[in-house]
This record gives structure tokens, sequence and C-alpha cells, in this order.
């Protein structure tokens, strides 16, 4: 009985934050797909087009790059060879716009997360937006000096965009829900037993100088690591409880939630990516080390910001955590 009590504790721990998770993803997957429906996100999308001239792509990219930001990386992904030939696209030109997509996708669904840890929505949010954008002009330009990656895009496979019906969609609005209660529970489990044997400590030693570089230390080392595998949906959902806890200093969670919206969901992302015909080195090489540096240059503008700025421009105190002073 004794070992059964942290399992319970873990699970209903864990069920709270999913019904948390659940009340903010829901909503939002339905609205941006109603609005993708009507041809909303379509309408405003010529507007990006400056923008995508600014990193050296095609006007028409505007429209996958506002739906990436706005739907996910998978309502991206179906428009890039839909919109622009394949044959008139380069490595360089699938590589920058993955780049892109990878800083800044899923954005209303993600950034509500992060904020229920305390990070200001709006800071976060544009931070992501343009951390991307920073990158993929400093990418196009070292890629357009040096004539690397010019070669014709030869992507592994191209993706058909296909819109189903409402009932397929909310069918499979289901399963994404239950997969990811599923990865929830398995993952917290793996963690408390990671913890207790010590692997995880492990794990964090081997990723620790790399958040360290980055000004993220302690306890806030073990989520950020496990959003930089997994994504903001489970590191920053670890962050809330972490959060509410007053465990993790708020400084701390706020560059741990920064690192992760600039590099999460590095395997999967990656993968899928790279089957676009994007290159290794520049969707993750690259935006790892830019994520190092940029939330170390963050983390030092932040030590010379006072409590007071802090918590009332890019950070608020979760409830539990403010009740008690």
């Amino acid at each position: 009985m004794p070992f059964l009590m942290p399992i319970l504790r873990k699970t209903r721990e864990t069920l709270e934050i999913y019904w948390e998770l659940v009340r903010i993803m829901v909503p939002i997957t339905v609205l941006t797909e109603l609005l993708a429906r009507m041809g909303v996100i379509k309408a405003v999308a010529p507007a990006f087009a400056p923008v995508m001239d600014l990193v050296g792509l095609p006007p028409e990219f505007g429209l996958a790059w506002l739906t990436g930001m706005l739907v996910g990386i998978w309502g991206a992904i179906p428009l890039i060879f839909t919109l622009v030939p394949t044959s008139s696209l380069s490595v360089a030109d699938i590589t920058v716009f993955s780049a892109l997509i990878l800083f800044a996708h899923g954005l209303p669904i993600e950034q509500k997360i992060i904020q229920k840890a305390g990070p200001g929505m709006m800071a976060t949010t544009l931070l992501r937006i343009f951390g991307g954008l920073l990158y993929a002009f400093l990418l196009h330009h070292v890629l357009l000096a040096t004539g690397w990656l010019s070669a014709p895009a030869n992507p592994t496979w191209i993706p058909m965009s296909a819109t189903v019906g409402w009932p397929e969609y909310f069918h499979a609005l289901g399963e994404t829900m239950i997969w990811m209660l599923a990865i929830l529970v398995v993952l917290s489990w793996s963690l408390e037993l990671l913890r207790a044997t010590g692997l995880l400590e492990l794990m964090v030693k081997a990723l620790s100088p790399i958040l360290r570089l980055a000004g993220i230390r302690g306890e806030a080392e073990k989520l950020t690591a496990v959003g930089l595998f997994l994504g903001i949906s489970y590191g920053a959902g670890l962050l809330i409880r972490e959060a509410r806890s007053g465990g993790i200093s708020p400084h701390q969670i706020f560059l741990s939630c920064v690192f992760m919206g600039f590099a999460h969901s590095v395997i999967e992302d990656t993968i899928l990516m790279i089957s676009l015909g994007a290159d290794v080195y520049g969707v993750l090489g690259g935006r790892l080390a830019f994520a190092v540096a940029a939330t170390a240059a963050i983390g030092a503008l932040l030590g010379r910001q006072s409590n007071e700025k802090f918590f009332a421009r890019i950070f608020r105190l979760p409830h539990a955590q403010s009740k008690g002073g």
C-alpha cells in the first residue's frame, strides 16, 4: 500500500493537469479550424508576404506560415507544396521555412499552456515569433552568401492537402486527446521511476552544460529537458504544477519557457522537417545553438530588471504561490 500511494497521488495530479490542458486545447483548436474553413486565415495571409521576402521565401508561403502559427505544424505542411511547385524550391527554401515553423507553431494552444505556468502570453509569444524570424533571417543570409543548400529540394514525401468532414475531424481530435492523456500518465510515472532510480539525474547531467549556458539551472533543467524532447504541452504542463508548488523560481520558469519556445519536440519535429527536404544542421544544430544564445541573452537582460517590473510586465505569479506571499 505505501508503494501505491505515490502512484495514486501522481496520477491524480496528472489528471488535474490534463483537464486544464483539455479546457485550453479543445476550444482553441476547434475555433482555429472553423476560421480556417471559413477562409479567414487565407484572407489575411497576404499581409505576411513582405515578411517572407525578408527571409528569402516565396510570398505564397505567408499563408503556410500564418496557418502554422495558428493551427500547428500539421496545418502548415500540406500547404508547402500546394502553394509553390516543388521544382521551384531549393533545400535552402525548405530549411528556412522549416525553421520559421519550428520556432512558432500552434501558438494559441501552446502559449496558453505556457501562460498557466506564469510567463506573460504576449511576451513569450512575441519572443517565439521574432526569435524565429531572426534565426530564419540569419540562416537565409548565411545560405545566400555561401551557396550552401542551393540544390533543388528533394522531399522524401509530399503531403497532400485534404480537408475532412466535421465528424472525421472530431473523431481525430478525440483520438489525439486520448493519446495525450496516455502519454501524460506514462510520462508522469516514468519521471517518478527515473527520479527514483537516479537515471533522471544522469540524463539531466548530460544536458546540464547546454542548459546552464542558457541560464537554466536546478529543477528547471529536468522539466526543460522534457519539453526539449517531448514538446511544450508536456514540459510546460509539468511546469504548471511546479509553479504552483513554488518549487522553481519565477525567473527560472520564465527562462525555461523561453528556451522551450525556441527548441522543443526536437526529435519528432526534426524528423518531420527532414522528410520534407530540410537540412538537419539548419533545423536542429543551428536552432539549438540559437536557443542557448538567445535564452542566455534574455536571462542577462532579466537580471537588470527589478522584480517589480518583472512581475508587472512579463510574469504573473500563480494563484497558489501568490497566496503564500
